[in-house]
C-alpha cells in the first residue's frame, strides 16, 4: 500500500494547457449569432417597428428558433439597445476615420465631408441602425437613451469647429448651435422621404445640402 501510494505521489501531474481553453464550435459561433441577430432586428425594427416586430419574426430572420434570441439577449428590448448602440460606435469609429484621413480641408469641404459620412450612415445599404435609433429610443430606459446621449454627443462634436470656422468667415449666417440643431433634423429626416430607385444620388444629396447650408454650388 505504502510503495502503490508512494509510486501515485511521484508520478507527474498533468500539464495544463497554457492560454485560454479552446472554444467549442458552438461557442465559436454565438458572436457570429448574436451580429445576425442584431442585423437582422435592426432592419425588421426599421421597417416594421419596434412593436410591431416580435421575438419570433427576429428569430426567423437570422434562421433560429423562436426562444434562440433570448440565449443571447435578455429581452427585445435589450436587442433594441445593442442595435443602436452598434449603430452609433459604428458612426463615430466611420465619422473620426474620415476626419483624420481629410487632412487640411477648408470649412466648406470639411462640411461636405461630413455631411456626406452622415448621409451614408443614414441611408448607406444595410445602415438600419442610426433611423432605429432616431424613432425609436421612447422604448428604452433612461440609462440606455443616456449612454446613445454620449456617443451621439462624440459624434457631433466633430461638427462643432467646422461650423465654427464657417460662421466666423461669413459662410453660415446662422447661430453655430441652432444651425446644427437644424442641419441634423434636415438630413435626418431624409430616412423617410429618401429611395434610392428614384434617381437621387448620395452625392447629389450632399450638393443640395450644401447648397441649402452654406448656398456652395457645384
Amino acid at each position: 500500500m505504502q510503495t502503490a501510494l508512494a509510486s501515485t505521489r511521484a508520478a507527474p501531474a498533468a500539464k495544463r494547457p497554457r492560454g485560454r481553453p479552446r472554444k467549442t464550435l458552438d461557442e465559436r459561433d454565438d458572436g457570429n449569432r448574436r451580429r445576425a441577430l442584431i442585423v437582422g432586428a435592426a432592419r425588421l425594427f426599421r421597417r416594421k417597428g419596434f412593436d410591431g416586430t416580435s421575438t419570433r419574426d427576429i428569430a426567423a430572420a437570422a434562421g433560429m428558433q423562436s426562444g434562440s434570441p433570448f440565449y443571447h439577449f435578455r429581452s427585445k428590448q435589450a436587442l433594441l439597445f445593442a442595435v443602436m448602440e452598434e449603430g452609433m460606435r459604428h458612426a463615430v469609429e466611420r465619422q473620426s476615420e474620415a476626419v483624420a484621413a481629410a487632412g487640411a480641408l477648408s470649412a466648406p469641404e470639411q462640411l461636405r465631408l461630413l455631411v456626406r459620412k452622415h448621409f451614408e450612415v443614414l441611408l448607406g445599404p444595410g445602415n438600419d441602425f442610426i433611423p432605429v435609433m432616431l424613432y425609436e429610443a421612447r422604448s428604452l430606459t433612461p440609462r440606455q437613451r443616456a449612454t446613445l446621449a454620449g456617443l451621439q454627443a462624440q459624434y457631433e462634436a466633430a461638427w462643432q469647429p467646422v461650423l465654427q470656422a464657417l460662421h466666423q468667415s461669413g459662410r453660415l449666417k446662422a447661430d453655430v448651435k441652432l444651425a446644427r440643431l437644424l442641419i441634423f433634423g434636415a438630413l435626418n429626416w431624409s430616412v423617410q422621404w429618401f429611395d434610392r430607385r428614384k434617381g437621387a444620388t448620395l452625392e447629389q444629396l450632399t450638393d443640395a445640402a450644401l447648397a441649402l447650408f452654406i448656398g456652395e454650388k457645384q
